[in-house]
């Protein structure tokens, strides 16, 4: 069943309902049988590298976030992901399920995942976020990719529980980013599509069932993409830009926005006021110009260092093609110095959507854990992992191990928890990238000491994820 979502609910009446409108979800809901995870493809490109971008991707896009919390509470990491509903008799066919589990830190187990709900899509676009308020419930933010499909939010019933949720608000809105506050609220930053192209949008909720009127943050040309961040009271944003006339398909230039007071005011990493929303491709807010330069920004992740300053980690490349014709795809890192922004190439890769998260440690070591080798299936989505550490803000890096040697399959996506724990750091899939396959889940700690793989099929209510060994 298709849903055709309002126009009025592109332009300020997003969020304004409550629950009592809502159905209830049914209780409790039923739980798959293990961890698979969704392939998707976009764009074919009808060449040898098939499409734009592909693979497994339960974990994908870096548009949204977060998909993970540690809760040190009940010493768990929660997760959400995009699966897939196997159905033995039709193998080609997929449907997007959003699943919720979590690993149990105490005993090494992860129990059978949830299944919140069935997308009825086979677009990962529609994956599902999370957040987890102060008094343990679990909220599960599920994405639309457009305005053709409803949105949702659930909020779990019982604290820290993932079997039984409530339908809290159907809706529209994209690449959400549901960041609690504590004893504040929401602040929830999200994308609505319209005027042919993409709109940056904020609004709050102090309890997650009444909402504040939407307003705009950023919509210059045809708009934006975006990947959040939270630290304490301050929430950022960095976003890219569509220009005029080349289409969605091209994105350049680097800004940054970051506000304190839950959206009121919006500045930019000197501390300069901001007007909102940004209608201008040349702004306050711009980091560096890449459109001059005539390259491309695919954004990674944001981080924060011990000071509280921001960190940029971000690919920019030729073209928007899969190949080597768009080759050199330069890592870089921008860093805050307290007065200008500090630029720096990291590394280089193979594809645009290989996308690697950053970490910034107490000491001041960097991390980023990402498929920087090109795996199996080069110049497509993704690779193997890599993780690499720098101790002098990114001006150096080590190369400290290979986390994967796959013989068939490339792994991609890889996302850091929330209030991380180190024996759970980042989570991520595999996937051919080259034809629709199945798709195993991931993870590793702090050092990489292993790679341990979600089970695939259970027997029981709880297993232990299998744990591999490091390529030698």
């Amino acid at each position: 069943m298709k849903l055709t979502i309002p126009a009025m609910l592109l332009t300020g009446a997003l969020l304004l309902g409550s629950c009592a409108s809502a159905p209830e979800a049914p209780s409790p809901h039923a739980v798959a049988d293990g961890y698979e995870g969704i392939w998707y493809f976009n764009q074919p490109s009808k060449d040898e590298y098939v499409y734009k971008y592909s693979g497994g991707f339960a974990t994908y896009p870096q548009q949204m976030s977060p998909i993970s919390f540690y809760a040190k509470e009940v010493n768990k990491t929660f997760f959400c992901y995009g699966g897939n509903r196997l159905d033995p008799d039709h193998p080609e066919k997929q449907e997007l399920l959003h699943l919720v589990s979590y690993y149990d830190h105490a005993t090494g187990m992860v129990p059978k995942p949830t299944i919140l709900l069935n997308k009825e899509t086979e677009d990962a676009h529609d994956n599902p976020v999370m957040s987890i308020d102060e008094q343990g419930h679990i909220w599960i933010f599920s994405n639309s990719h457009g305005t053709s499909r409803p949105s949702f939010i659930h909020r779990s019933r019982k604290p820290y529980d993932i079997r039984d949720f409530e339908l809290i608000l159907t809706t529209n809105f994209s690449y959400g980013h549901p960041w609690w506050h504590p004893g504040k609220g929401f602040l929830f930053l999200q994308t609505l599509y319209e005027d042919k192209g993409r709109s940056l949008y904020f609004n709050t909720s102090t309890d997650g069932k009444e909402w504040s009127k939407p307003q705009l943050l950023a919509r210059a040309e045809l708009g934006h993409y975006q990947v959040t961040a939270r630290r304490g009271d301050k929430a950022a944003s960095v976003f890219n830009i569509h220009p005029l006339p080349v289409g969605l398909n091209n994105r350049t230039n680097l800004y940054y926005v970051e506000t304190s007071d839950m959206g009121k005011s919006w500045q930019n990493a000197a501390g300069e006021t901001l007007e909102v929303p940004i209608r201008e491709m040349a702004n306050p807010a711009l980091v560096h110009d890449y459109w001059a330069e005539k390259r491309l920004v695919y954004l990674k992740e944001i981080a924060f260092d011990g000071e509280g300053k921001p960190v940029i980690l971000y690919l920019t490349t030729n073209g928007y093609e899969s190949g080597p014709k768009n080759d050199p795809r330069i890592w870089h890192t921008a860093r805050w110095t307290g007065s200008q922004w500090e630029i720096r190439d990291f590394t280089r890769s193979d594809h645009n959507y290989d996308f690697g998260a950053l970490w910034i440690d107490d000491d001041g070591t960097w991390r980023v854990i990402g498929p920087t080798e090109p795996g199996p299936l080069p110049y497509t989505t993704g690779g193997d992992m890599v993780l690499w550490t720098s101790k002098d803000q990114g001006a150096n890096w080590t190369r400290v191990r290979q986390l994967t040697k796959d013989k068939e399959r490339n792994h991609g996506y890889a996302r850091k928890p929330m209030n991380v724990h180190p024996d759970f750091y980042a989570i991520w899939a595999d996937g051919d990238t080259l034809k629709p396959s199945g798709s195993h889940l991931y993870f590793t700690d702090k050092e990489g000491s292993a790679v341990w793989r979600l089970p695939k099929q259970m027997t029981s209510d709880f297993a232990k994820p299998d744990k591999l060994p490091l390529p030698e």
